[in-house]
């Protein structure tokens, strides 16, 4: 396959950017998207140019590192699909192909294809855990979640943090992202002391990051390569909701 790449190249965050066109052939249609940049970036470092700077991990669709956008799409084309397991299957010999960062004021961009996603890790920090006694550990039989609980902090428990839903929200919005945190611990009973003061608090620094408002346009959902149900974004909602008029006692 012949393709032509229109990528954002950036070389820091105080930097102006801009796509810049590369051509690569002889790539495979069994190719992954991310093993395509690989052969790109071998042919530019023995040409003696930069190597476009993009962040993977694991290359399995299980840890979110790889945050791009392709041909306007955040994670491309493939519905319920990561970019690191993207391939080139999907697309034909000859195309051209947009490369761009996640698109949000709250994730500067570090370098070319990389941002700085701490934004999200600040909101885990605000809330996203559980507060438990300290002593030994409980038996794990010792409290008994009912099934459409489990199924529901797990539906929930799934996200990968990658942030597609703030790249394909026109509001910038993490509420996706925060709703499934909040609602992960929520709908647990070992989570409820601290529901509505979790759910607060991780908002609240939703706010404070930067982040965008959701006004339900649901282009989160259709992104999310987990598919993060956006009702979770409801019961985010209702937990607030709840801190405001119906304020109590919580520990945390």
């Amino acid at each position: 396959m012949r393709l032509t790449l229109r990528i954002w190249r950036q070389r820091s965050a105080e930097e102006p950017g801009e796509m810049v066109p590369y051509q690569i052939d002889g790539v495979e249609e069994d190719m992954s998207f991310l093993e395509m940049l690989d052969v790109l970036n071998e042919q530019l470092t023995a040409a003696g140019e930069d190597p476009v700077a993009f962040d993977d991990d694991c290359r399995e669709g299980i840890c979110g590192a790889c945050s791009l956008v392709v041909d306007g799409i955040a994670h491309g084309p493939q519905a319920r699909t990561t970019v690191c397991q993207l391939h080139l299957r999907h697309f034909s010999d000859g195309d051209s192909i947009d490369i761009e960062p996640w698109r949000s004021g709250s994730f500067p961009v570090i370098k070319d294809l990389v941002v700085d996603r701490g934004a999200l890790d600040r909101i885990i920090e605000a809330g996203g855990y559980i507060s438990v006694p300290t002593g030994s550990a409980p038996d794990a039989h010792a409290t008994v979640v009912p099934k459409p609980a489990a199924d529901r902090a797990f539906d929930a428990a799934v996200c990968i943090g990658c942030g597609a839903c703030v790249a394909a929200c026109p509001n910038g919005s993490a509420m996706l992202f925060t709703g499934a945190k909040a609602t992960h611990l929520g709908s647990l009973p070992q989570g409820q002391p601290e529901r509505r003061s979790r759910a607060r608090a991780m908002v609240e620094q939703h706010d404070a990051e930067g982040f965008g408002g959701c006004t339900q346009i649901g282009e989160c959902e259709a992104v999310c390569p987990v598919g993060i149900p956006l009702d979770t974004i409801s019961q985010l909602n209702a937990d607030v909701l709840g801190s405001l008029l119906r304020p109590r006692r919580e520990h945390g």
